[in-house]
């Protein structure tokens, strides 16, 4: 599982470990979690946006409900052994 640190605007490094990744409509999102393979843990979706300013790509959780339930719906079925709480 591969592990990524995030660094949000006047925060300390988060760490978490990608489940998936995909792309609809052209966008790319990931599934992650705080939690190694064996534990419980906490799943976030993530989208990925590009910053124009300095050309990088940024995540932020995706936060609308239709969008939300479109892609956990497209995470759910690539994992069989995931069911996600929305």
């Amino acid at each position: 599982m591969e592990k990524i640190t995030f660094m949000p605007d006047g925060g300390e490094a988060v760490e978490f470990y990608v489940l998936e990744q995909t792309t609809l409509g052209g966008v790319n999102y990931i599934l992650v979690t705080d939690a190694q393979e064996e534990e419980d843990g906490e799943a976030y979706i993530l989208k990925a946006v590009s910053d124009a300013e300095n050309g990088e790509q940024i995540y932020s959780i995706v936060e609308d409900d239709d969008e939300l339930a479109a892609v956990s719906g497209v995470f759910e079925s690539m994992l069989d052994d995931v069911d996600l709480i929305k």
